[in-house]
């Protein structure tokens, strides 16, 4: 068991994890480090989803079972050195965890400290999911759910280390919190030829050009701008100054906070699609214009459940000087919503931004770094909500499975 003050050791551990960064379903060293230190604390892991690891903390018998998640994978972003990071940059070159996965495992992990040195003090038990792949969609939420780390789970939280809020703020809300990620693709089909032949052309650039200057103007017509974003990442066709291409390739992106704006936006882009091809065809030209579209939805919109998010609320506000439980949606996605589809529970951001500190970046920033006190802050939210839940779960309106 670990001598060192708590605080000091989440520190520790989050600067060894920083300096070890491995990217989606690579985290193979991560994954042995978590095993050894839930092994030294006296915690018995299993391995899961290929990188990743769960285990129990077991209580007195009866109660239920609540999940404390921490997502494990960096990001392929090149660290830039800082006055601050000289003692624990990333020694993987071109890789780095920019977005606060380390804090996020170090707190679960003094999370599971403090909680099994108090195992004899409550019933239940505690499962911990360090959880490979939430930057890489499909993720690794799906994998560990259909892999049995939810089994006989009643309820799950999980925190978000957030760079552009202020260090220490807590923010969540009911219902939609995060939205859904959804990925397009579009082939546009036209007719290549000489440039100084344009009757003989379908232009595939102008189609291209014209779906992008009107899909937000005709999805805006159905659905409120502040409840979607669209835009595109990559445009790409043609290979010479003086020739009309045959094909360009689209790529694009776009998030919702519910479902039926999310299919209201697939069926607007189809539409959109479908009335170009209309508007550009002249004649049989070898079957152009015509297109090929490809929708990938990803992560689900993250939805806390209302009844565990009051409970949250209530208990944080006995316990933190700045909880905002009513925080507006945000347009990032987390795979976390996967198991919120599954079972009852809350997902949560812990401000660390810092002027007096210079720790002003957003998280995928290659400067981005953490106020290192709010490991402790978040350790203990996540150790109390722990308990409070496995003493009081009528409180969270949760039906217990675990016997």
């Amino acid at each position: 068991m670990p001598k060192m003050p708590i605080e000091d050791w989440i520190i520790k551990l989050r600067r060894e994890f920083h300096s070890e960064p491995e990217i989606s379903f690579k985290e193979y060293k991560t994954q042995e480090k978590i095993i050894r230190i839930l092994q030294d604390i006296g915690i018995e892991p299993q391995k899961i989803a290929d990188t990743g690891v769960v285990a129990t903390i077991q209580g007195q018998s009866g109660g239920s079972c609540i999940a404390l998640r921490a997502d494990i994978d960096a990001l392929e972003v090149l660290e830039v050195p800082t006055a601050r990071n000289q003692d624990y940059i990333s020694r993987n070159t071109g890789f780095m965890h920019a977005c606060g996965h380390d804090g996020h495992i170090a707190m679960v992990l003094g999370a599971a400290r403090l909680l099994h040195e108090k195992r004899h003090t409550f019933a239940g038990s505690v499962r911990l999911i360090f959880q490979p792949a939430e930057e890489q969609p499909p993720g690794g939420a799906a994998r560990v759910i259909e892999e049995g780390g939810l089994d006989s789970v009643d309820a799950i939280v999980g925190m978000h280390i957030f760079g552009a809020v202020d260090v220490g703020k807590i923010a969540f809300r009911e219902g939609s919190f995060m939205a859904s990620s959804n990925m397009f693709s579009i082939k546009i089909i036209g007719k290549g030829g000489h440039h100084s032949n344009p009757e003989d052309c379908i232009d595939p650039i102008l189609i291209a050009a014209d779906f992008i200057s009107t899909i937000n103007k005709n999805i805006k017509s159905r659905i409120d701008s502040s409840k979607y974003v669209l835009g595109i990442g990559k445009i790409e066709g043609g290979a010479q100054f003086n020739r009309t291409p045959d094909e360009v390739d689209i790529i694009g992106s776009y998030r919702t906070f519910n479902d039926d704006d999310t299919k209201t936006i697939d069926d607007m882009i189809t539409q959109t699609l479908d009335n170009l091809m209309r508007s550009y065809t002249i004649d049989d030209r070898n079957g152009a214009p015509a297109y090929d579209l490809d929708i990938l939805h990803g992560y689900p919109v993250l939805v806390n459940d209302a009844a565990f998010t009051k409970a949250v609320h209530s208990l944080l506000n006995n316990m933190c000087p700045d909880v905002k439980g009513d925080a507006k949606p945000i347009f990032g996605a987390e795979d976390f919503a996967f198991y919120l589809q599954k079972v009852p529970g809350v997902y949560l951001t812990l401000g660390t931004r810092n002027p007096d500190k210079d720790i002003v970046e957003g998280n995928h920033s290659n400067r981005f770094d953490i106020d290192e006190d709010v490991l402790i802050t978040g350790t203990e939210i996540l150790k109390s909500i722990a308990l409070d839940f496995l003493e009081y779960p009528d409180n969270y309106g949760v039906l217990v499975q675990c016997s």
